[in-house]
């Protein structure tokens, strides 16, 4: 873990918020990124965005965007959030936490090909935060899995990350978008891949986790917009609109071809319409209904 900036000058940053399952959606955005030969220096991320961003910068050329989608469309709801009876009785008897942080780590080390964070092609940064301050805890270096187990622990389901001195839970609390961690590590030109929200659902998701992660996406959506809104004026950022409508939950991994495909469609006709020249908040990100 790192206290102190990259080393050195770093333009543009790939900024990857949370959303679990719709992470899917910026596997889909990078795909299309890639294709246009638009790259990055250098990667922040936070919840799901930690696992996207990591394999971005483990292989961001085409093909291992390709490879990504090819992660994603096989995923299934046990594979990241494996609830076992045993697990739901010990919630319920024991106080217990109710899943097991053994899907998201099997999930890193088959597929992020590097074991600590210095050693990743790009610099990648991720971001958790301490449970016990409620501050952002960036890791630059050190276990990735540690790190990204860390960050997508979603407070309540999962146990926090016991690590040197913290206690270590989901990036969403302190910084789900982390922009000014992006900043603050040297980035001057932002390019943010967000996850979006279900907009067009006509009643709250079924379950308690589903409830949870809607509403954290909810919050996503808000933080982002306000850290946009205050950043300062010389900073650079192109924020890929988010797909909308959007319905289904963030606990629902059935959509997740679905949304890849029409996040290709939809950020190649963004860049088509010069996104990369537009500093603006799409307005899918405000609040808004149909």
């Amino acid at each position: 873990m790192s206290a102190s900036d990259a080393a050195g000058p770093v333009k543009t940053a790939f900024v990857l918020a949370g959303g679990g399952s719709f992470g899917a959606i910026q596997v889909g955005m990078l795909q299309s990124l890639a294709a246009h030969g638009i790259a990055a220096d250098m990667v922040v991320g936070s919840s799901v965005g930690a696992l996207n961003g990591a394999f971005y910068a483990g292989d961001p050329s085409v093909k291992g965007m390709a490879r990504l989608a090819d992660v994603w469309r096989g995923l299934r709801r046990h594979d990241v959030f494996p609830i076992t009876w045993r697990a739901l009785l010990g919630f319920l008897w024991r106080r217990d936490f109710l899943i097991s942080h053994a899907g998201v780590r099997k999930l890193i080390d088959d597929h992020i090909p590097y074991s600590r964070l210095e050693a990743a092609p790009l610099p990648v940064h991720v971001v958790t935060t301490d449970i016990i301050t409620g501050d952002s805890v960036v890791f630059s270096d050190g276990p990735t899995s540690e790190a990204i187990v860390a960050s997508t622990a979603i407070p309540g389901a999962f146990s926090p990350i016991h690590y040197k001195d913290y206690y270590l839970a989901d990036g969403a609390i302190s910084s789900n978008t982390p922009v000014r961690v992006a900043v603050a590590k040297g980035a001057r030109r932002l390019i943010v891949l967000p996850t979006g929200h279900a907009c067009a659902n006509n009643a709250p998701p079924v379950g308690a986790v589903a409830n949870a992660l809607h509403a954290l996406t909810l919050l996503i959506a808000r933080q982002l917009v306000n850290e946009l809104e205050n950043l300062d004026p010389g900073i650079e950022y192109y924020v890929v609109p988010p797909l909308c409508p959007l319905v289904g939950s963030p606990y629902d991994f059935s959509r997740t071809a679905d949304h890849i495909e029409r996040a290709i469609r939809s950020t190649d006709a963004w860049l088509a319409q010069n996104g990369l020249e537009k500093r603006e908040i799409p307005h899918e990100l405000r609040p808004h209904d149909h």
